[in-house]
Formats: C-alpha cells, structure tokens, sequence
C-alpha cells in the first residue's frame, strides 16, 4: 500500500508540474488590442526588428533565431495601440507566403531576418532559411527561394539538423 501511495503521489506530481507549463502564457499571449505599445515592450524589452507596415504602423519582433523557433511580433498603429500579436514562425503564418507574388521585403516583413541565407548558383536562386517547430512536435527548417528579381518562386520545409540526433556531431 505505501508503494501505491507514493507511485500515486508521483504521477499526480507530474500531472500537476505538467498543467502549470501548459499554463504558462507564451509571449504572443496576453495583450489585448488597443493597448499601448508601453504594455508589450515593458514586459518584452525593445524589439530586435522593426518594419514599416503599409497602413502607417509599425510591426514589431522579438525572435528567439538563430537557435530557437518563436518570433513574436506585434503589428501597432499610427497612434501607438497593439492591433495584434502573435507568433509568426509556425505553419499558419508561413503558408501564407505567395509564391510568384511575395518579394523579399514581403518574406522580411512578415517572418524577420532569416537565421541564413544561401545562393544556389545553378538554380539562380538564394534561399533565406527560418527555424520553426511545427505542430508543436516537430523541428523543421522552412525555405524561401527568390529569383533573382527577389520574386519568391518556391518553399519547402525540411527536418532541422540541430534537432537530428544522427547529425548533432557534425556541428
């Protein structure tokens, strides 16, 4: 019986450690539009980037890249209240992207500075590169490939090396 008590104490432990993470507001959470601008950089510092937004707002990141997969960005108006926040390195967001329509200042807009940037010479095509976790379980890379015009022509998610366990030694 105390063996029960104590394997039962346990997993209710567990339980309850597990509820209080899940309880956790992530950064993107918690504000209400039409707040000041104040409430969000008081609780998360200056923004890393800031890009003009067509209707004389600002958006505003915080990204977690290189290492991590979360940008936080905040969209303000012309007179300084939140519009909305949210995390924009996650599947919803990134589909958003238009291939033949989308340039790079669109890509730079809505996701951030990428965490690297390529050329592939005999495609004639560099490739800014976002780290993202897709439906919170899988840690994946997602790929934007622009012509030469900065027109994007292409995407494609593949698995992050720095999640693959086969691959870690090679870095």
């Amino acid at each position: 019986m105390p063996h029960q008590l104590t394997s039962l104490r346990a997993m209710l432990a567990c339980a309850g450690a597990a509820l209080l993470l899940c309880a956790c507001a992530q950064p993107w959470q918690n504000y209400q539009a039409g707040a000041d601008v104040s409430t969000i950089t008081a609780r998360l510092g200056p923004p890393l980037e800031v890009y003009d937004l067509p209707n004389g707002g600002k958006r505003l990141m915080w990204p977690t890249q290189p290492l991590g997969e979360t940008t936080t960005a905040a969209d303000i108006d012309a007179a300084g209240k939140i519009v909305n926040v949210r995390q924009v390195l996650e599947e919803n967001e990134l589909y958003k992207a238009q291939i033949g329509t989308w340039t790079k200042k669109d890509v730079l807009v809505n996701f951030g500075r990428p965490v690297e940037t390529s050329y592939f010479p005999l495609m004639k095509r560099e490739v800014w590169t976002y780290r993202y976790m897709e439906a919170n379980i899988w840690y994946l890379m997602y790929n934007f490939y622009f012509d030469d015009q900065g027109i994007l022509r292409m995407t494609q998610k593949t698995p992050d090396p720095l999640h693959d366990p086969d691959r870690r030694n090679l870095f």
